[in-house]
């Protein structure tokens, strides 16, 4: 099965700590890089992981709070010293357009190399934003003091697996591969027809991994995100400032693990501490009061889907 992984780039909130850094994460999914807010220190935490800098080509940003938002100058300027050439294209909500292009034109008032284009999100639905052969990112609505979305990756249904054995048994040729993988059965010289069936085992089934940036707790939400594979939810406070988390458009980690639990997904994991916490174990022990599959997210962590 081709990866499809979750890297942590950073994991705390608006408050640094020496601890974590600012909101950060890539998605791999099938050769292909995103990042998913572009906290401060991104460019240095994308080096660190030693993923590839010329197969990152979409940043989406849920919300234009400086922790999620401000590493992206750095980055877009890391990537022109770099020598790169292909369009890098930032999906985030409206407001940050004009700004990026302020910071674009006072700062590069030359020609770094390449192309950055902006596309805006309208944060108040669900839409697909981006699409390709592989896979679809599709907006979430969260309600935080500004507008924000997250971000739903599912990949799309892959083609069967070919059985190596029966292709050697019947001694098909390779050039009918495709063919068999697209649903058609095999005529033998002899004029016998082998089933399609006989020849494939099912595909991989697709995955899907829904990020939730800054919200407060939404009990609808689990409807948007049901029976995904994985699902990053804040987490920036414990039961003990549940009234800061209504008041500061934040979530605790047992409602992150009550939308996990209602959504039925595989695994939960949590992140965008609180630097009040100096051991988020609090955290995951209350989520796992209500959700088991739940885990904390760390900087260099990378998680299969």
């Amino acid at each position: 099965m081709v990866p499809f992984r979750i890297h942590i780039l950073g994991c705390g909130s608006a408050l640094p700590t020496t601890r974590h850094f600012s909101s950060m994460q890539v998605v791999e999914c099938r050769g292909k890089l995103f990042m998913i807010d572009c906290g401060e220190g991104a460019q240095l935490q994308l080096r660190r992981s030693s993923l590839s800098f010329e197969r990152l080509g979409h940043i989406f940003i849920s919300h234009i709070h400086g922790d999620h938002c401000f590493g992206l100058i750095g980055l877009i300027s890391t990537f022109g010293l770099l020598g790169r050439h292909a369009t890098l294209h930032v999906h985030a909500p409206a407001a940050l357009g004009p700004m990026l292009q302020a910071q674009l034109d006072l700062f590069f008032n030359y020609d770094i190399g390449y192309s950055v284009e902006f596309h805006p999100i309208d944060t108040t639905q669900s839409a697909i934003i981006f699409e390709d052969h592989s896979l679809t990112v599709q907006t979430l609505p969260l309600d935080h003091r500004m507008p924000c979305a997250g971000f739903l990756f599912r990949e799309k249904p892959t083609l069967p697996h070919i059985r190596r054995e029966a292709i050697d048994m019947y001694g098909i040729p390779t050039s009918q591969i495709n063919n068999i993988k697209a649903g058609h059965d095999y005529t033998l010289p002899d004029g016998t027809v082998v089933k399609h069936e006989q020849l494939v085992t099912p595909p991989d089934a697709p995955r899907s991994y829904a990020y939730c940036s800054d919200t407060r707790y939404m009990p609808q939400l689990h409807q948007a995100v049901m029976g995904v594979d994985t699902l990053y939810h804040e987490s920036t406070y414990a039961d003990d400032k549940a009234d800061g988390a209504e008041k500061y458009y934040h979530s605790t980690a047992r409602q992150a693990a009550t939308v996990a639990r209602d959504a039925h997904v595989g695994k939960l994991l949590l992140g965008h501490y609180s630097a009040r916490y100096a051991d988020e174990s609090i955290l995951l022990s209350q989520a796992r009061e209500v959700f088991d599959r739940v885990y904390l997210t760390d900087e260099m962590d990378i998680i299969d889907v």
